[in-house]
């Protein structure tokens, strides 16, 4: 990533904004079953915050701030508990991403939490994915 163009107000903007940016991810991520936003959105969030993150920082500090092994086992992970959730669906209720939990009739308190679920994996799989994306769009420059 070339810093030739790296501003003091960059450096000092993105280290004080980037970890708000990052807490309100968290924030959509977790109470998107509740209101707008959800796994996806806070996901997409989550990876801008960490590359105003990394538009701050030194070139030698990225691979330490954001190791690229860590963001493609989170997304590979977040993947396969995806695929695995929707497959329990299959098992269990019929149906892909189906709650493995129980049918809505039974229990109107486990959806809730199984959206809850799949927000934070798909929150986590997205995050790491647009991350590892605009990282690689970054370094070509």
């Amino acid at each position: 990533m070339g810093n030739g163009f790296k501003t003091d107000i960059l450096d000092t903007v993105s280290r004080k904004l980037g970890p708000y940016v990052l807490l309100f991810g968290c924030y959509m991520i977790s109470y998107g079953h509740v209101s707008p936003g959800g796994g996806f959105q806070g996901g997409v969030v989550l990876a801008s915050g960490g590359i105003l993150m990394l538009l701050g920082c030194r070139e030698e500090r990225i691979e330490g701030l954001f190791p690229l092994s860590a963001l493609s086992l989170a997304e590979a992970f977040g993947f396969l508990i995806f695929l695995g959730i929707g497959i329990a669906g299959i098992l269990f209720a019929g149906f892909f991403l189906a709650s493995p939990f129980g049918s809505p009739i039974e229990s109107k308190s486990v959806i809730p939490w199984f959206i809850y679920m799949l927000n934070m994996v798909i929150g986590i799989k997205v995050g790491a994915g647009v991350g590892l994306i605009c990282i690689a769009l970054l370094q070509k420059s």
